[in-house]
């Protein structure tokens, strides 16, 4: 069970994080197990060879893990990025991009998590992402 509601994760992403309504990410499923979080292809986001950017694919990743950790914790407005690594495993086509996001390890101040990115309905992981977030102390 999440500890917080999809609308609730979409007000934080609206007020906290701008850039992620610009990019025009769509939050499809937010539960305690996963997040899954879309990006909806745009000509914009293509870079030379027609492939879609690194640094869109990284940010929805972070996006999608971000939703993991509010999903696991409840508001954890202070819960920051502390390291991400990303593989490109292959090309990404002109198509919208979808990240499956789940944490494997949640302590007092780190959760790590990893992101399968997929492009439109391929079956096949495009990016595979590993990251940690630092969390803020808790009181007692």
């Amino acid at each position: 069970m999440s500890k917080i509601s999809p609308a609730e994760f979409e007000m934080i992403l609206r007020d906290a994080l701008p850039f992620a309504q610009s990019m025009g990410t769509e939050l499809v499923e937010l539960n305690a197990e996963h997040t899954v979080v879309r990006l909806p292809y745009k000509r914009d986001f293509l870079r030379p060879g027609g492939t879609i950017g690194g640094p869109l694919l990284m940010a929805l990743a972070d996006i999608a893990l971000y939703g993991a950790v509010m999903a696991a914790l409840g508001r954890v407005d202070q819960a920051v990025t502390a390291n991400l690594t990303i593989n490109f495993l292959r090309r990404p086509p002109p198509a919208d991009v979808t990240a499956k996001a789940r944490l494997l390890k949640v302590g007092k101040r780190l959760a790590v998590g990893e992101v399968e990115l997929f492009s439109g309905d391929g079956p096949e992981m495009v990016a595979h992402v590993t990251a940690s977030y630092s969390l803020p102390p808790q009181a007692d």
